[in-house]
């Protein structure tokens, strides 16, 4: 039989195993050391202050807009081209969700969009509380030029980064907070690295610190300096918010330590991957994925666009000989439950235009060439 190469897995080697069986005959399955170790090297790594583990990227997320404050009132804006999550999150806490287009060649949220639709935002009184931007695929967003106009319209940012660990932006690791309030990660196991279910946020502001690691456990404390009243004892604790169980487990965190260690070589693996597929898709009608010169992709996607007449026969002409490609993403806005928001097909033409084209090619660390070599020999086939 045929071997099925997917579009994403991960890579589970035996110091990850290990890993997870040493916690596992430990005294400590969870809220033990391995959580704190896995988030202080996550933001040694970034160069970030704190950092948070959570038991999904989606909860990190939701718990980012809690501590900016984000409620019922409020709008928050992301990018249609992304998983449902990035503005799922914002509903979570009873705000409203908008969107911005995107950029016709890095596919992340446009900044001469976001740009132009803060300018009527303003006259018509009604200015975001929170973006998120969306690093797509690992790519930065153009952070520089967002940053600069949250200091002029005031807004909050929160980095969706689910797709980004292990890349840079103008030379400095995704994740440092330098242009954002807070920034999401992913664990996954299709994202760089894993935990097997995981997220993380990450910020420079202890305020903000001190409120991510309330609402991850049900707002809970045991510092006497956050408490009401002097304990009881030893063994007191407050609840001082509303919070939630959205804590990771040591096994959880024992494989991401343990992944962690690989992921400079994780990614120079998808680089290289990528490269070929550059080369070997030059030839060929179909968008290859743009780099903007002040990123370091983290790749973990590699979405190529086709005419949009001949999508669906490519996509099934492809998974029929075992080739595992996807689409990433169905615009937001055009989901049903969006639909019923108020949403419209032609709200957002290019993130709609690159929905109809779009096809993911399989990559991932461990796609060997022999394999990459057999997809662009299956995808040219389709195109002739």
């Amino acid at each position: 039989m045929t071997e099925f190469i997917p579009y994403g897995r991960q890579d589970i080697g035996a110091a990850d195993i290990q890993a997870v069986i040493d916690v596992l005959q430990s005294d400590f399955l969870t809220q033990g050391p391995a959580v704190p170790a896995f988030e202080t090297a996550v933001a040694n790594y970034c160069g970030a202050r704190h950092a948070f583990a959570a038991n999904s990227a989606t909860s990190a997320l939701h718990i980012a807009c809690l501590a900016l404050g984000v409620g019922p009132g409020d709008l928050v804006w992301t990018s249609p081209i992304t998983f449902v999550a990035s503005a799922n999150c914002a509903l979570y806490c009873g705000a409203t969700v908008d969107f911005v287009d995107i950029d016709p060649r890095t596919y992340n949220l446009s900044v001469t969009a976001l740009a132009e639709k803060l300018q009527a935002a303003e006259r018509s009184g009604r200015l975001p509380k929170v973006v998120i931007p969306v690093h797509l695929c690992g790519q930065s967003c153009e952070m520089a030029a967002i940053h600069a106009l949250s200091q002029q319209y005031g807004f909050k940012i929160i980095e969706d980064a689910s797709h980004a660990i292990g890349g840079k932006y103008r030379d400095q690791p995704i994740g440092n907070c330098r242009y954002s309030d807070i920034t999401v990660f992913s664990f996954h196991p299709v994202k760089i690295i894993t935990t097997a279910e995981g997220g993380m946020a990450l910020t420079n502001n202890a305020e903000l610190a001190q409120k991510l690691a309330l609402l991850r456990s049900h707002g809970i404390t045991r510092d006497p300096s956050q408490m009401t009243h002097q304990a009881d004892g030893p063994w007191y604790y407050q609840q001082i918010a509303l919070g939630y169980n959205y804590r990771m487990t040591d096994i959880q965190a024992a494989l991401g330590l343990s992944q962690l260690s690989r992921l400079e070589q994780f990614v120079k693996n998808r680089h290289h991957l990528a490269a070929r597929y550059d080369s070997s898709l030059s030839a060929l009608p179909v968008g290859i994925p743009w780099q903007h010169p002040d990123n370091y992709s983290a790749l973990h996607l590699y979405p190529i666009t086709v005419p949009d007449n001949i999508r669906s026969n490519v996509f099934e002409g492809l998974r029929a000989v075992g080739i595992g490609v996807n689409v990433h993403y169905i615009p937001v806005h055009l989901q049903p439950y969006y639909r019923k928001l108020g949403f419209q097909p032609g709200d957002f033409p290019e993130a709609e235009r690159y929905y109809r084209a779009a096809i993911s090619l399989p990559l991932y660390a461990t796609l060997t060439e022999a394999n990459q070599d057999r997809v662009v020999a299956a995808l040219s086939e389709q195109l002739q």
